[in-house]
């Protein structure tokens, strides 16, 4: 090969370690957002069945926007497990900005955690601490995904339960 050649691809693999690189930097300085439990209202209910509707409050302090195409999470009130799963998103937390989203989950209370319905139902008469933690898969090609981890506590609206 001539030097003119070999210099050629010399520069492009040195063009594209520095785009791979720059790429890079841009996916791990990406800020996690805050996100926090902002509601958890029962919508229906039967013995069999408790479909709960979670509220969660995000903050995102990027300076570009976080268009969410999934949520993963797992929720835990009162140092117990609530919920957990993955669901398909389709909202958008603008940048440096605040934004919210709703998560519909079904499940037996009665059946699967006796104490946790004593929470759930003490849960307008007090502050419940809660734990919540997941992955916000975000979509553009840069940034795969965000992770997020916070913990507070929550009061449940009177007459919810």
């Amino acid at each position: 090969m001539s030097k003119c050649v070999t210099r050629g691809l010399y520069g492009v693999l040195l063009l594209s370690a520095g785009m791979l690189s720059a790429c890079a930097t841009v996916a791990n300085s990406v800020q996690s957002p805050d996100v926090s439990l902002s509601n958890i209202e029962l919508t229906t209910f039967s013995l069999a069945k408790q479909t709960f509707l979670l509220g969660f409050d995000v903050s995102n302090s990027n300076p570009f926007p976080l268009p969410v195409k999934s949520v993963k999470y797992g929720i835990m009130l009162d140092g117990q497990t609530f919920a957990s799963g993955a669901t398909l998103g389709s909202f958008s937390i603008p940048a440096s900005g605040n934004g919210e989203f709703f998560i519909s989950v079904d499940l037996n209370l009665m059946k699967t955690a006796p104490r946790l319905l004593s929470v759930v139902r003490n849960g307008a008469k007090r502050d419940i601490p809660y734990q919540v933690e997941g992955e916000l898969g975000i979509d553009t090609p840069l940034i795969r995904s965000v992770s997020f981890k916070s913990d507070g506590a929550i009061r449940l609206r009177p007459g919810a339960f």
